[in-house]
């Protein structure tokens, strides 16, 4: 199972900006015993919920401005690399969900089944190595460029990360098939977008498959 409350609207409101919106577009911190912020993304942690914008620049005001000592007004120490941290979470987490896809059926793996999910409408999200050959990602991306809609794609994993998720010898393209584990996926791996790019920039992968900003600036992965 992916987030505890991935199918259940609640609003929150981010710390810094003081607007109001969905769980899934933040990450939940809370007071720990000994003073610090500990992040909770899988939002099971007891304790009043302070809730950040899931991006590196919302976070770090946060800790900046000493917001989170305000809001449990309670006097808190934020580690300075906490943005750091939370990103390192979230990407196990979305190799985590990847792995249980896998175990699933609903991951395949490979160029050539790949293609084919891709051809038969299947597929929501396209997971290519990010040090993957360029002629194997270019005929994949192409193929799904005609679809309507497009699967989204992520590159931001080495084939490494992916090989130990996947259980694989040599993970390098991979597709995550529509369906419940693909929305669960798309929450955690929206959120990291708000911290790392989910296409590397020598790829030449045109805005629309990527990471987008939307009206307050955050990053977004467009549907």
């Amino acid at each position: 199972m992916g987030l505890r409350d991935a199918t259940i609207d609640r609003d929150r409101r981010d710390l810094v900006t003081h607007q109001v919106m969905d769980e899934s577009r933040l990450i939940r911190f809370v007071a720990a015993p000994d003073g610090s912020v500990a992040p909770d993304l899988a939002r099971k942690l007891p304790g009043r919920g302070l809730w950040v914008a899931a991006d590196r620049a919302s976070i770090q005001a946060a800790v900046k401005k000493n917001l989170f000592s305000r809001a449990a007004k309670t006097p808190l120490k934020p580690a300075a690399d906490l943005a750091d941290t939370v990103e390192s979470l979230l990407v196990r987490r979305c190799l985590d969900q990847l792995g249980l896809a896998r175990r699933e059926g609903v991951l395949i793996s490979g160029f050539e089944k790949s293609l084919a999910n891709i051809r038969a409408g299947k597929v929501a999200w396209i997971v290519e190595a990010s040090n993957g050959s360029a002629d194997g990602r270019g005929k994949l991306l192409a193929l799904a460029g005609h679809m309507s809609p497009p699967p989204k794609v992520c590159g931001t994993f080495s084939a490494d990360d992916l090989s130990l998720a996947l259980g694989l010898e040599n993970a390098i393209h991979a597709v995550l098939l529509t369906g419940g584990r693909a929305d669960r996926w798309t929450i955690e791996v929206e959120r990291l977008a708000g911290f790392r790019s989910l296409i590397p920039t020598d790829w030449g992968v045109g805005a629309a498959e990527g990471p987008s900003k939307d009206s307050d600036g955050r990053s977004s992965v467009p549907s």
